[in-house]
């Protein structure tokens, strides 16, 4: 097999696709012929040693990918060679093939395609959990979604959307607000071009978002605290405009508001039932065609300096796939 191995944590440039040996499956284990995988921003801060994940050197980076499972290690049940499946964890994605415990593959149902599998679970797994479990999403309340043209923000707009919520998508372009608009937004937010607090009062008639969605971060947490509703919910979900704000916590107790942390790998390790019953959710929303990941941009499996290149400009919208052809 072949795959992009990590032996240092000098970033993408230090890497290489290399022969490696093809594992075989220990028990509990399958091991899948890898069709599809896609870049999260963690896959970034892996190979640097900045992400809170440290797997040991050397390893394959990769958090989230999909193929056939080809192979079934002793003791699984409910997998066997030939299915499909999606499969989610820290490492092992960008490479032919990748030894997985079952626990972490997710069967397939027919008419679910591998290249929308390979970007679905990271991210709508981690919008489910944010909005349907810690926000207590109600239908009619208006959720506010940063960085709403990325992979975790197109998953989070039609998820909401599908909850009845209406979706003021908050963007940096025109480009990624006619985006947020085909999948269903009612309402876009140019962060760059407008005052944000001002836009927000206006698209609100002055009560401000019920819900805030940010895996941004940086200037434009404060703006937005201090424009949320009486008993509004804020996300926490990440920083990829690159600072961790400090927030006034005065700003909490004006408006009667939560500020809710969202660790979607920490909810799969501590709440394996409630993640699987919202990824069951998320297969029949798939299926009745409510959701269906955005693809900016696919590449064979051996331009993944390409791919990371493309995440890098901050123009991606929805997610980057890597293929083996």
């Amino acid at each position: 097999m072949k795959a992009w191995l990590c032996e240092t944590l000098d970033g993408i440039g230090a890497m290489k696709w290399q022969d490696v040996a093809t594992p075989e499956p220990k028990p509990g284990e399958v091991r899948i012929a890898i069709r599809a995988a896609s870049l999260n921003f963690p896959d970034l801060l892996i190979v640097e040693g900045k992400y809170q994940a440290k797997p040991a050197l050397p390893f394959v980076p990769g958090s989230e990918f999909s193929g056939t499972v080809d192979a079934v290690g002793e003791g699984v049940k409910h997998l066997k060679a030939g299915d499909h499946v999606a499969a989610i964890g820290s490492t092992g994605g960008f490479a032919t093939h990748a030894c997985v415990p079952a626990t972490q593959a997710i069967g397939l149902p027919p008419g679910f395609a591998l290249d929308d599998a390979a970007a679905f679970a990271f991210t709508y797994g981690t919008s489910h959990h944010a909005l349907i479990d810690r926000a207590a999403l109600r239908a009619g309340e208006t959720v506010l979604v940063l960085g709403a043209a990325g992979g975790v923000g197109t998953a989070a707009v039609q998820i909401a959307k599908a909850a009845g919520a209406r979706v003021i998508a908050g963007v940096s372009s025109d480009e990624k607000a006619a985006l947020c608009l085909k999948l269903g937004a009612d309402a876009t937010l140019n962060y760059t071009a407008q005052p944000v607090r001002e836009a927000l009062k206006t698209l609100t008639d002055g009560k401000g978002p019920d819900v805030v969605y940010d895996p941004v971060g940086g200037d434009l947490a404060e703006p937005v605290l201090r424009s949320i509703a009486w008993r509004g919910r804020y996300l926490v979900i990440g920083f990829a405009g690159g600072s961790i704000p400090s927030l006034p916590l005065n700003l909490p107790l004006l408006k009667g508001a939560s500020i809710v942390g969202v660790f979607w790998g920490e909810f799969v390790r501590r709440e394996p039932r409630a993640m699987a019953q919202g990824i069951e959710q998320l297969v029949q929303w798939y299926g009745q065609g409510l959701i269906k990941p955005v693809i900016d941009t696919r590449l064979p499996m051996t331009d993944l300096p390409a791919a990371y290149a493309r995440m890098g400009t901050r123009r991606v919208m929805g997610k980057v796939l890597l293929v083996n052809t």
